[in-house]
């Protein structure tokens, strides 16, 4: 079986997360699948972005859209109160404050001036690389506790997929969600694409019917695939989702012995901030790499 390689938020530990030039250099590192995060604006545009209302961490307001704006500042506004012209005001290259707490911040490659993309850039930037062997896996950011914030699940997971099929991803991508409702939207409308069920300890409670047997829940939902946090993964859940015919894939792995273990337990997919280790520890086990996806030729050449 192979053993897949997912780069979290591109590969945040060691470029700008949710970003064109962090997802370009993922790609051209090595990974099985690039993994990113979605939301919708007010203006109902997919942008990139981890957190529902813009990070501290991760943005930096460099100035408002027009003189007087009154969502000036945009750092810590609902994503979905700013239009997609006010969030790419944002600077979302540098990781902020750099303090020894944030270990990301030590290991990150600064990259100042970077904007928030939208889904359809990075899309066009994947078909601009011919990346057909790295696998899209799309997080839609949705909170079923905070419906303030989120937007309705099945409009945002119909968008979702409308725009993987405009740039002919569909079939080579994945919907990923800790919100289950996107996933049995996704089995719905698309049945053929790949359905990971998020889970973790503190969000379990947002989605019913979830009992002792969460891999058969998560199937009962319509996910092809569970992937916990790797504190929730040992030989009884991993028995219990074969039971229920998914494999798993861990988040999120960063330590390479963490790795090996999960490996040793039989996950099928590792994500991680810092595919670069995990390609080492791919190498050291004789596990089949990722390729490389070459850099993009100037124009004429």
């Amino acid at each position: 079986m192979r053993v897949e390689i997912h780069g979290h938020r591109g590969a945040r530990g060691l470029w700008p997360e949710n970003t064109l030039p962090g997802m370009s250099h993922t790609m051209q590192l090595g990974v099985h699948a690039l993994e990113f995060d979605v939301a919708l604006t007010a203006d109902r545009r997919l942008v990139l972005t981890h957190d529902l209302t813009v990070s501290a961490v991760t943005s930096a307001d460099r100035r408002p859209l027009h003189a007087g704006d009154p969502l000036f500042p945009y750092v810590g506004k609902a994503i979905n109160s700013l239009t997609l012209a006010q969030l790419r005001m944002l600077d979302v290259g540098v990781r902020l404050p750099r303090h020894l707490d944030d270990p990301f911040a030590l290991t990150q490659a600064a990259m100042p001036d970077t904007r928030m993309p939208t889904l359809g850039a990075v899309l066009g930037l994947v078909n601009a690389y011919e990346a057909e062997g790295v696998r899209l896996h799309v997080e839609l950011k949705s909170d079923p506790t905070r419906p303030a914030l989120t937007a309705d699940p099945e409009a945002f997971t119909e968008m979702v997929l409308e725009e993987l099929e405009r740039h002919g991803r569909l079939d080579n991508a994945a919907i990923l969600s800790f919100d289950w409702r996107i996933i049995a939207h996704a089995a719905r409308m698309a049945p053929g694409i790949r359905r990971f069920a998020l889970i973790e300890l503190d969000t379990l409670h947002w989605n019913e019917g979830v009992g002792t047997d969460v891999p058969a829940a998560a199937r009962d939902a319509g996910a092809t695939t569970l992937s916990p946090e790797h504190i929730m993964v040992d030989e009884a859940l991993m028995a219990q989702a074969a039971a229920a015919g998914l494999d798993v894939a861990v988040w999120t792995v960063n330590d390479t012995a963490l790795a090996s273990r999960m490996l040793d337990l039989g996950v099928a997919g590792v994500v991680t901030d810092y595919p670069d280790r995990m390609r080492e520890l791919w190498r050291e086990r004789g596990l089949e790499l990722p390729a490389p996806v070459g850099p993009l030729r100037p124009v004429g050449v």
